[in-house]
């Protein structure tokens, strides 16, 4: 049998829109033939902060349109409108800020990935966990 290597975690096709942070901590430089992009480490702690403030807090559009979808479904059941509706009630709560939209745990975790051609200087773990430290602290 030959060797086969299977990437465990591919980067597939991606539609969700996504925001941008700022251009602070990221630059372009050349290396022979190589263009490497240099992420500030400060730059991967912004990120993590804002990550989980954001999956803490919101819901993604296309997940609350799926949810409102379902309370328009004529098939739905009363049960199914029941749970999206305080689905939706919860998403409007947690958007405030002030509560989380899932209280369980609070564990993080954080699945990073980066090619040959990205450069930080640091040990990205700890400036990502520096992020979701923030977060829990603000």
């Amino acid at each position: 049998m030959d060797f086969l290597y299977q990437d465990p975690y591919p980067i597939l096709k991606d539609d969700t829109t996504y925001k941008k942070l700022t251009s602070d901590y990221v630059k372009v430089d050349t290396l022979g033939d190589r263009e490497i992009l240099t992420v500030d480490p400060k730059g991967l702690e912004l990120l993590a902060e804002e990550a989980m403030k954001d999956v803490s807090f919101m819901l993604r559009s296309s997940h609350l349109q799926k949810l409102r979808n379902i309370i328009d479904d004529p098939e739905a059941t009363d049960n199914d409108r029941f749970v999206a509706h305080n689905l939706l009630q919860n998403a409007v709560v947690a958007v405030s800020g002030e509560l989380p939209s899932c209280q369980d745990t609070g564990t993080a975790i954080v699945m990073a990935k980066k090619g040959e051609n990205i450069y930080t200087g640091a040990d990205d773990a700890e400036w990502l966990s520096r992020g979701i430290f923030n977060t829990y602290q603000n």
